[in-house]
């Protein structure tokens, strides 16, 4: 509390009711306590609300830094109502165009303007941004559904890999295969399958090979081998004779290296081709 404040005399602008004088015979309030009374009985009346009284105990001051008691607020806003002429009087357009002046220079908005709104908060990102988590939501249900199809046809796949399935041939295809002799082959000399299931009847002509015995190895080209013939004897016309369900093996090509067995067992390269495989 400043010395000025210090210095004022105590205002009865509180919430309690002020003390009642004494009334007179005349029903006048009497200017001092009768004989006989105390400090504590003596009464005095609230002064009136006037511009002497505001000026000398620096109402508006008081009001406009909040320190005045709400009764006292009260008493000064019904004065106010009453006598409006006497604002200009007192100073307090003068004051209220002062304290709106610091605002300004010290950069804050007044007490009536509109607080600034945060982009994320503004109507049209609101919108749009609940826009797109539906969008989101949509593709996330699409996808979910997508990959559980997916998934369900993998786990038929796999199965169907694991039990190896082999569907019934509707027809048998005979097929003279002629072998290259300078080594290793990368097309297919013939391709069997091509959508429907065949039973592929391979005569590969061998008859100008000196040997009679033969081993065949099968390789998935780029993969692996798939399985190793032994002790293949040609027939009467020269033929090495190999036959199979096309449902048997998977679509791509298939490496043949055909080797000659000599008398002690040992594999000769004699020829090479390639087959293809279709479903």
């Amino acid at each position: 509390m400043d010395a000025a404040t210090q210095m004022l005399p105590e205002v009865p602008l509180t919430d309690a009711p002020p003390p009642r004088r004494a009334a007179g015979p005349a029903g006048l309030p009497n200017a001092a306590p009768a004989a006989g009374q105390g400090v504590q009985g003596a009464a005095w009346a609230a002064p009136a609300m006037d511009r002497n009284f505001i000026e000398r105990n620096q109402i508006v001051e008081r009001y406009l830094s909040g320190r005045l008691p709400p009764r006292g607020a009260l008493e000064f806003e019904r004065f106010c109502t009453q006598h409006p002429d006497l604002l200009d009087t007192i100073g307090l357009p003068a004051r209220v165009n002062a304290g709106l002046r610091l605002l300004e220079v010290g950069g804050k908005p007044e007490p009536w303007a509109d607080k600034a709104v945060p982009f994320w908060q503004k109507p049209p990102v609101v919108i749009g941004a609940a826009a797109l988590a539906l969008a989101l939501l949509v593709i996330s249900v699409v996808l979910a559904s997508q990959l559980g199809q997916r998934g369900d046809r993998i786990a038929a796949l796999e199965k169907q890999v694991a039990e190896q399935v082999l569907a019934p041939a509707t027809s048998t295809r005979a097929i003279k295969l002629v072998p290259a002799r300078g080594g290793p082959t990368s097309s297919p000399a013939v391709v069997v399958g091509a959508g429907t299931v065949q039973f592929a009847d391979f005569k590969i002509d061998l008859a100008w090979s000196k040997f009679d015995t033969f081993r065949i190895t099968i390789d998935r080209a780029g993969q692996g081998r798939v399985a190793v013939l032994h002790n293949v004897k040609k027939d009467s016309n020269g033929h090495l004779r190999l036959a199979f369900n096309t449902s048997a093996f998977g679509p791509g090509n298939y490496d043949l290296t055909i080797q000659g067995v000599n008398w002690r067992g040992e594999p000769v390269a004699q020829a090479w081709a390639t087959i293809g495989v279709q479903r």
